[in-house]
């Protein structure tokens, strides 16, 4: 038997989005790497400014069989935690939750203007408004707690949510059903370009919902 295969050269030290890609991906063989998938997709509308689409698609890398199962169970529990969101909101009450997302600061992310703007856009567009939040990078958290300070139909929000949510997650799982184990040589020899690739998307789509929305909430 040969033992001079060689193993895949480590990251670079500057490489930190692909280690971290390898320490989430690790996650996927853990005999526990379901239950934290679902954790996460849970806690991540009420607290958690981490997107669950990075431990999804680690499981489903790993196991491409198990893909659909996987993204219907993040959509679900993503979903559950909106509706959690949206009530723990409409319970504090809605000043009450402005002043928090006014005073809470991630290093450059300033959610206080954010907050303001999208009241602004739940006044004028929910459907919209929810349907962006939960389908594109911009904060779901956010929209999910401010929808019931907004006074919108909870309804309207669920639906929403469920059509969105389902949609963003279960176009990554059967993305990966189908491209099975060929996906995961992919992603790993082509990791950087995929990175600075999904970077220009999620910035023009970013573009394009803020001109969007100022559209549509501008004044008359």
């Amino acid at each position: 038997m040969n033992n001079n295969i060689a193993k895949p050269a480590a990251p670079a030290r500057w490489q930190i989005h692909k280690r971290l890609y390898n320490w989430v991906l690790g996650w996927a063989d853990h005999k526990y790497g379901p239950l934290i998938m679902v954790s996460i997709a849970l806690v991540e509308p009420i607290f958690l400014p981490i997107p669950a689409d990075l431990l999804l698609i680690a499981m489903c890398l790993a196991k491409p069989k198990k893909a659909l199962r996987y993204g219907l169970l993040v959509a679900a529990f993503s979903i559950l935690g909106g509706c959690l969101a949206f009530g723990l909101g409409l319970a504090i009450g809605g000043q009450n939750v402005s002043d928090f997302f006014h005073a809470l600061q991630l290093g450059p992310l300033d959610l206080g203007p954010k907050a303001d703007l999208t009241l602004e856009i739940y006044r004028k567009i929910p459907f919209w408004a929810v349907a962006t939040s939960a389908l594109t990078p911009v904060p779901y958290m956010l929209f999910s707690w401010l929808g019931g300070f907004a006074g919108i139909s909870f309804a309207l929000f669920a639906v929403t949510s469920i059509i969105f949510r389902s949609v963003r997650f279960g176009s990554e799982a059967v993305l990966i059903y189908f491209l099975g184990e060929k996906a995961k040589p992919l992603i790993d020899k082509y990791f950087n370009l995929i990175c600075c690739a999904v970077i220009v998307l999620l910035a023009g789509l970013f573009l394009l919902t803020k001109l969007i929305t100022r559209y549509l909430v501008a004044p008359g």
